[in-house]
């Protein structure tokens, strides 16, 4: 089963996997993006509403600046329509731009995924290690805000290790909208299959193998484009 086959994959890895989350400290325009973006992403903001930049500056209980800045970016990133007089616009969730996504996803995680192979290092390797035991957690309680969460420290993990600025500043906006559609039309049955692709990439990246890393993040593209081509049927 695929659950199984999970936690077999992620054993391989285990041995490493005690590390705590390092406690750092973040700029409040920071701490408005990260929640900003993860109540779009679990569709807490629900697509095509429409919100204030005060009631969200109250919701988040932080300062104009920080949340005007974050605000800046998500909508730079296409999650949000900043409208004068009118509000902020959280972006629409067609199935259909799911495939896009994906499609201009696909190189640049190969991309990443090869350098980060090549460049890892040890501070990368324990964001690596931190992000397999959140989502060996996420997955055994089925937890997916936790799960998402997971991915997220992982796809910065990629990104430090890479060592490649240009490639993770394209690919963290398609990474986050991906992740959106993820949680709205696969997180009720896709937790296992998915976790087993990502400790995969995980496991090669850490053993610094690049060809493995490359294929192994092909083969995550690949199941992501598959539950694509199923929301854009519906």
């Amino acid at each position: 089963m695929i659950y199984e086959k999970y936690i077999r994959s992620l054993s391989l890895i285990s041995p490493l996997i005690s590390i705590e989350t390092n406690t750092t400290f973040e700029p409040a325009a920071t701490k408005a993006y990260r929640a900003l973006e993860h109540m779009i992403v679990t569709l807490e903001l629900a697509p095509s509403s429409f919100v204030t930049e005060g009631a969200l500056i109250e919701r988040l209980g932080l300062g104009r600046t920080p949340v005007r800045e974050a605000i800046q970016r998500l909508a730079w990133e296409g999650l949000l329509d900043i409208r004068p007089r009118a509000g902020i616009a959280v972006a629409p969730l067609h199935p259909g731009d799911w495939l896009r996504v994906i499609d201009a996803r696909r190189g640049v995680e190969v991309v990443l995924a090869r350098s980060a192979a090549r460049f890892v290092t040890r501070e990368a390797a324990d964001l690596f290690h931190e992000a397999a035991l959140a989502m060996q957690k996420a997955v055994i309680s089925g937890n997916v805000l936790a799960f998402i969460q997971a991915d997220k420290q992982l796809d910065e993990a990629l990104a430090l290790a890479a060592d490649n600025p240009f490639a993770a500043r394209v690919a963290a906006p398609l990474q986050t909208h991906s992740r959106r559609f993820w949680f709205r039309y696969k997180a009720d049955t896709g937790l296992a299959e998915s976790a087993e692709h990502h400790v995969a990439l995980i496991r090669s990246i850490l053993d610094g193998d690049e060809e493995a890393a490359a294929k192994d993040a092909k083969k995550l593209m690949a199941l992501l484009r598959g539950h694509a081509e199923v929301a854009a049927t519906r």
